[in-house]
């Protein structure tokens, strides 16, 4: 049931729901996330469930501002209270040492938890009706809401097409970001990054006020966090990153026989059948990053069988993008 977000009575209901133990997805600027009560293992449970997830892949938890992240983390370092004041609310998830005995659902059972405060009004609205409850809901576990290893949902009418109608969503409009948040691991003495996102690289650095370390440059096990498999984000039909010269290439090969494959990319290419459905990646990566999700829910939605995408450029604004293409196509 999709409920209008801007309305202080859909978004009532949504907080007395999952006080209730039940799920709700809401916008989020990044994506839509599939929300439960963050404190209640058997309310994080259902979202494992829905989801098809398996129960060890962590779950960022949502809050409505940097005071509550101390519910659940045992130690905020001075690193993460610079990033917080430059980035929040916004798409910058942080990694913490959890307390113990919270939110250990939520967290996969890692001894980390990732926490953000998003920027959406509806999600703000949402997260601060929570909070007040009696008992509070202080924080909401809140993946992207659609089967897991899956294209995220930008727009409601995503969501319901994932879950049908019987799942409360609340409509915010299509997502302003529209890919998930920055990954910072501030965990371990020194901040990592674990998932590129929108935020520029040297804002991230310069708040850091030193240089953001890669998962390779660490030693030790990687921290588990929230979409870093190798393969995600994948569409049903099959992607492929092909250059401009192979993707023309193989469009010549096809000719009128082609089968039924849809091409995104910025170069301007001449396919020879009328069956090839080509649409032109943005030479934005922000736009490129807004459309992306959609887009590859378009392609599925008219039945494609493989999607041939023209890799981003190198440019670092562009990382997002890439590491969700490269995840994708790795499925």
């Amino acid at each position: 049931m999709i409920l209008d977000g801007a309305s202080s009575e859909a978004i009532a209901r949504a907080a007395q729901a999952l006080a209730r133990g039940e799920l709700v997805a809401f916008p989020t600027e990044t994506v839509y996330g599939l929300g439960a009560d963050a404190s209640r293992d058997e309310a994080v449970a259902r979202i494992f469930d829905a989801k098809g997830r398996p129960r060890d892949h962590p779950l960022i938890v949502h809050v409505c501002d940097a005071p509550i992240v101390a519910q659940f983390a045992s130690d905020v370092p001075a690193v993460a209270k610079r990033l917080m004041d430059a980035f929040w609310p916004g798409p910058l998830t942080l990694i913490l040492p959890r307390r113990a005995g919270v939110a250990e659902g939520a967290a996969g059972g890692h001894p980390t938890v990732g926490v953000r405060c998003p920027a959406h009004p509806v999600a703000h609205a949402l997260l601060v009706a929570c909070a007040a409850l009696d008992p509070p809901v202080p924080g909401l576990a809140g993946p992207s809401a659609n089967r897991f290893g899956r294209v995220s949902p930008t727009t409601a009418l995503h969501v319901e097409e994932e879950f049908g109608s019987g799942l409360l969503v609340l409509d915010g409009g299509p997502c302003r970001v529209g890919i998930e948040s920055t990954i910072v691991d501030v965990s371990r003495g020194a901040p990592v990054l674990l998932r590129p996102g929108m935020l520029p690289l040297d804002e991230l650095e310069a708040a850091c006020g030193e240089r953001l370390l890669l998962p390779h440059e660490v030693a030790g096990p990687r921290t588990a966090a929230a979409g870093t498999l190798e393969a995600h984000y994948a569409p049903r039909a099959k992607l492929r990153l092909m250059d401009a010269k192979m993707l023309q290439t193989a469009l010549d090969l096809l000719g009128e026989d082609a089968p039924n494959i849809a091409v995104y990319a910025r170069a301007p290419l001449r396919p020879r059948s009328h069956r090839i459905r080509l649409r032109r990646m943005p030479d934005s990566a922000a736009e490129t990053a807004r459309q992306l999700f959609a887009v590859l829910r378009e392609f599925d939605a008219q039945g494609v069988q493989l999607i041939w995408v023209e890799p981003p450029p190198e440019a670092s604004e562009w990382d997002g993008v890439r590491d969700r293409l490269r995840r994708a196509a790795a499925s």
